[in-house]
């Protein structure tokens, strides 16, 4: 009788707290909110579709939705802005894409250029990429891709701050820039073109420059040269960006680099080669390229990686990206044919390094206007691609008398402008519909006059930038190495090694 007593009680507290304390915080509960009815079967498919197209994801699931009391609404996670969602199909090719453009410096690259200068100095070349690469990874990271594809400066000239160190650069595409690519896939695609960018340039200066002051030149010059003018042609808001931004300055048209890799790298390598001086004997000591084959192999992986370069620059698996791909093909393989039959014409005889050059030529020539123009557009490209810098590397460079090495400004520099102007006059919204959004009314008539006006600008920076750069560390740490170690080889003198060595030395 006690235990039940006991039990009695205690039932009897519980259903007194209920009664004055939980019933009436049950009763004051405020009823659930209405919820936005889910997106119709229709809107799931126009995402599919989205997916598909390379589009907004989240455009079709903002149209047509409507709440009980019949006003326009909204499913729950989804914004007035765009929605991005890591599409595998878009992430693996710029994955593969990313991976192709490094191919291109490390070995491609290497392999191109060390192909071309003497057996003393061939690691140097190599040694000159691999430094690069390393260091401009960690600008990348620091400071580098916030202020290119940053905004929190409101600047159409420098982007911002929001991502230095990486921060919040996660698997989450940045709409501004693509809906379907992970944010940190597209960071590490654009690393390696400002990667690849300054190893470019370096090309013009081979065989007489410190490894030092190859590094130092190449970080300031990616900060003060390259971040602004990639941000001035690719960022959302940036000066240049005519395709993104309806507010821009210069309503100029670059799909992967005729002005932020080519024309910068090229007419910055005229800069710098003119401050440094002549090779030692140039004019008078033969200097041949020490292995053809090396450079026809480096020639051929800089091909494959171009299509990464180029084709890559769709931010996606799309109808652009296979129009890129294709007028990539067709103006490599024209211009290198071009050139090749140019010099039959001029000497009797056609050579495999002018395959080779004509080939890289194309490439340049095509890469601001590969997403933009049809195939009639790539003809010309390879045609004129092959044509012109052929010119300016056998005839401008002697009557100029400077000492471009390995020709950067005749086949980078000037390939890319011209490229430039093919853009501005074979562009077409069947091949790119998206310059239907802020450019329909130039496409086909004075789109040129915009990249002429691009051209200027991309001149003025990395001319002046270069100049600045090269004679302040021409003053303070000196660019050149000493006569002795410039006729030993940059391979021993800088990094203690050789590149062949045909007898053992014990």
């Amino acid at each position: 009788m006690h235990a039940l007593s006991l039990l009695l009680r205690c039932a009897g507290i519980l259903l007194a707290f209920f009664v004055y304390a939980v019933a009436p915080a049950v009763a004051q509960t405020p009823p659930p909110a209405a919820t936005a009815p889910l997106p119709t079967l229709e809107q799931r498919l126009a995402g599919v579709e989205a997916y598909l197209t390379n589009s907004d994801p989240s455009a079709p699931l903002k149209t047509g939705l409507k709440d009980k009391d019949g006003n326009a609404t909204i499913p729950a996670g989804l914004t007035t802005p765009a929605v991005g969602i890591a599409g595998p199909g878009h992430n693996t090719w710029l994955m593969v894409s990313a991976a192709l453009v490094i191919f291109m410096t490390l070995p491609g690259l290497g392999l191109f250029y060390g192909g071309l200068v003497r057996t003393k100095n061939v690691l140097s070349v190599i040694a000159w990429c691999f430094g690069i690469m390393s260091l401009v990874t960690v600008l990348w990271w620091a400071v580098g891709y916030s202020l290119v594809f940053g905004k929190s400066f409101g600047s159409p000239f420098l982007g911002g701050t929001e991502f230095f160190f990486l921060r919040g650069v996660g698997a989450e595409p940045n709409t501004d820039y693509s809906f379907w690519v992970s944010h940190s896939v597209f960071a590490t695609f654009q690393m390696a073109f400002a990667v690849i960018t300054p190893a470019v340039l370096i090309g013009a200066v081979v065989e007489r420059m410190k490894f030092s002051a190859v590094l130092v030149f190449a970080a300031l010059w990616l900060l003060l040269v390259y971040c602004p003018l990639a941000h001035m042609v690719w960022g959302v808001n940036g000066y240049m960006n005519g395709l993104a931004n309806p507010a821009a300055g210069i309503r100029a048209v670059d799909f992967a680099g005729g002005m932020v890799v080519e024309m910068a790298s090229g007419f910055s390598a005229l800069v710098l080669c003119i401050v440094l001086g002549p090779r030692l004997g140039h004019g008078k000591t033969p200097m041949p390229p020490h292995s053809l084959v090396v450079a026809v192999i480096g020639t051929g992986m800089l091909w494959v990686g171009w299509y990464g370069f180029n084709a890559g620059s769709a931010l996606g698996a799309d109808r652009v990206a296979a129009n890129a791909f294709l007028t990539t093909t067709l103006a490599a393989a024209v211009a290198s044919g071009t050139w090749a039959a140019l010099e039959a014409i001029t000497r009797g005889k056609a050579s495999v390094l002018g395959f080779c050059s004509g080939a890289v030529a194309g490439l340049v020539t095509i890469t601001p206007a590969c997403g933009y123009v049809d195939v009639t557009g790539a003809m010309v490209a390879g045609v004129l691609g092959g044509l012109v810098p052929f010119l300016a590397c056998t005839q401008l460079k002697v009557w100029l008398k400077y000492d471009d090495a390995l020709d950067v400004l005749g086949i980078h520099g000037v390939g890319g402008l011209v490229g430039l102007l093919i853009t501005g006059v074979f562009a077409s919204t069947t091949a790119n519909p998206n310059l239907t959004t802020n450019l329909a009314a130039l496409v086909g008539e004075s789109l040129w006059r915009e990249q002429l006006k691009g051209i200027g600008v991309t001149l003025l920076l990395t001319v002046g930038g270069t100049a600045i750069i090269a004679l302040a560390l021409k003053g303070i740490m000196g660019l050149r190495p000493t006569i002795e170690a410039e006729v030993e080889g940059l391979d021993i003198s800088e990094h203690g090694e050789e590149g062949y060595i045909y007898e053992p030395k014990s």
